[in-house]
């Protein structure tokens, strides 16, 4: 089978074989810009490399599972919600995916939802019948796994919570991101940290990091990401009442060691009965792909049993 994570700035691959044993594995830095076809035209022969690289033919790839930003709206064939991807909220444009492995079914998932299946797969989440994923990067999303199962909402966008009412400012500035996302993604670390006076500083890394070294303002703006994180997660806990809340994405990961203590301090303020534990995601860059694994393991093994019972002779 193969898995595919159409992240923001990258596109990562895995080919797996039936027993989950990765054969061949490729990352590859996104274009700016690229229209749907040509994003679909380069998975294609990024694919057949792996392929090659794995001694296998695409006829081999019994499916492929693809994770994306945004909502995978079936009745269009769009993905709504993903602005980082223009062109695929055109409808049918879902369906250009058919031709990244010919004639082989596929699956599109949220990337988060499937982070947070990796996690329960993989990761932190393994046991945990009831946690939430809360990716913190480029973009905000959670993926929310309620008796050991993941719950995805009638409409496919349960743990939106980029549209959080979280943050200053009005909330129809920036539609396509949200209010929480515009103030807590690492777009909105970078603009705190200008606005207070911090230069020269290009990328959320570069304030966490200013901030290890005690630099005031830095250490301002990582308070101020803690109290948006916390107010986002006082109203999860309250709908949900996770037993445990697992930040990935590139500052939950990265700087986890900055926010989970002020982030947990501020929750006993602002939940009514216990705070959730909190970790930092152990799976980093390969939660999508671990995700898309898991569930297309067990689909893709039942796909060849059919195919077997299929044609097998009668009697």
């Amino acid at each position: 089978m193969l898995a595919v994570d159409v992240g923001r700035e990258f596109v990562r691959l895995a080919l797996a074989d039936l027993v989950g044993d990765i054969a061949a594995r490729g990352d590859e830095r996104r274009k700016g810009g690229e229209t749907p076809a040509e994003l679909v035209a380069r998975l294609g022969e990024l694919t057949r490399e792996l392929a090659d690289e794995a001694g296998a033919a695409l006829e081999d790839i019994t499916l492929t599972v693809f994770g994306t930003p945004g909502i995978h709206d079936k009745e269009t064939g769009s993905l709504q919600l993903a602005p980082n991807l223009p062109g695929w909220e055109r409808p049918g444009a879902i369906e250009l995916l058919a031709g990244v492995v010919p004639d082989t079914p596929y699956i599109v998932e949220n990337d988060v939802d499937l982070a947070a299946v990796g996690e329960g797969a993989y990761g932190l989440g393994q046991g945990v019948d009831h946690f939430a994923l809360v990716w913190i990067g480029t973009g905000i999303g959670m993926g929310v796994v309620i008796d050991g199962k993941l719950y995805r909402g009638a409409q496919g966008a349960a743990g939106e919570i980029s549209y959080l009412p979280v943050g200053e400012g009005d909330p129809l500035v920036n539609r396509g991101r949200g209010m929480l996302e515009s103030v807590a993604s690492a777009d909105g670390v970078v603009a705190q940290a200008a606005r207070l006076g911090l230069e020269g500083l290009t990328s959320a890394k570069d304030v966490f990091d200013a901030a290890r070294r005690q630099d005031p303002i830095a250490c301002q703006v990582v308070a101020a990401e803690s109290d948006h994180i916390a107010h986002a997660l006082a109203g999860v806990i309250a709908v949900l009442d996770p037993e445990l809340v697992v930040l990935g994405g590139g500052i939950g990961v990265q700087a986890g060691d900055l926010l989970i203590g002020p982030v947990t301090g501020r929750l006993r303020d602002l939940v009514a009965l216990r705070v959730p534990m909190i970790k930092a995601s152990t799976l980093g860059t390969e939660a999508v792909l671990l995700g898309a694994m898991a569930v297309g393991l067990t689909t893709a093994r039942d796909l060849v049993f059919e195919r077997a019972v299929a044609q097998a002779p009668p009697g």
